[in-house]
């Protein structure tokens, strides 16, 4: 093409002296030239957007595509964002409609709800939250626990195995590496796994305080069950483990992702990491 011969010799020789001899009118050759540079601009961008996507673990939407094109210094529009992920096939993990079970019954113990629904705390390891979900390996349900910082949203213990029971959640607490002795208020929902002696012995070793929800009133422990939402799309949905083994290694690996890779819209785009290292 004549635009090609122009840009392949545009070092030597002046571009209206070539649209002349080729009989081209210059508006034509900075028109094909603009397209063309576009049209490089946009695979480019198409190329970041599919790379992000996939390092997100196919969980990104618009939204936080955007934010990691704003670290790299692009501004693109949410909408021109969601017509390249059309164009490439990229689905969302969350555009699919999940299973929400029932809760199982709760104990009558008469600890209140201390926490209160103050999910904004400014201190590191002051309040943790907790909760269980359900995960397949082989033919059987097997269980997760995780224990959440409300101060980064952090995941600072975790646990799973067969069982939905005190033990798994007191394993939860054997992997936290911070100082138990720091933290000051232990919230939960009412599940009998996580009111008993074993856990109330534990706690008082540590001397951390108790706090329940109310029956019936999942909103008390909403952050718990948000960041199980976010488990149950991105590691759990539609899989089954070969063995616990499997689902083990498989959690510890996404569990560091969460904390030191994922971003956080509650914590300004940060991981929870991120968050903590900017606040100290």
């Amino acid at each position: 093409m004549k635009v090609d011969v122009i840009r392949q010799n545009c070092h030597n020789y002046s571009v209206s002296a070539m649209c002349d001899v080729l009989q081209l009118a210059r508006s034509t050759y900075y028109y094909e030239a603009k397209v063309r540079e576009n049209q490089q601009a946009e695979q480019e961008l198409t190329r970041q957007v599919v790379q992000i996507f996939k390092a997100s673990r196919s969980n990104y939407g618009q939204r936080k595509i955007k934010k990691e094109l704003e670290k790299q210094g692009k501004q693109v529009s949410r909408r021109r964002i969601g017509r390249i992920m059309n164009e490439q096939g990229l689905v969302s993990k969350y555009t699919i409609a999940q299973f929400k079970p029932c809760k199982a019954s709760c104990n009558e113990s008469p600890v209140g709800n201390t926490l209160n629904r103050q999910f904004r705390q400014e201190e590191e390891l002051k309040v943790v939250v907790s909760d269980l979900t359900y995960v397949r390996v082989q033919q059987k349900w097997h269980y997760i626990c995780v224990l959440v910082d409300l101060y980064n949203r952090e995941i600072i213990g975790y646990s799973s195995g067969p069982n939905k029971d005190a033990q798994l959640v007191y394993q939860a607490f054997a992997t936290v590496k911070s100082d138990l002795n720091h933290l000051e208020l232990f919230h939960t929902d009412r599940g009998n796994e996580f009111k008993n002696k074993l856990i109330d012995q534990a706690l008082e070793t540590f001397h951390i305080g108790r706090s329940l929800s109310h029956k019936g009133t999942p909103y008390d422990n909403a952050v718990a069950e948000a960041t199980f939402k976010t488990i149950k799309t991105e590691f759990i949905s539609n899989r089954v483990f070969p063995s616990q083994q499997v689902l083990d290694l498989e959690l510890f690996d996404y569990v560091h992702w969460f904390n030191t890779i994922r971003i956080h819209g509650s914590l300004d785009y940060l991981s929870p990491i991120e968050y903590k290292l900017q606040h100290l």
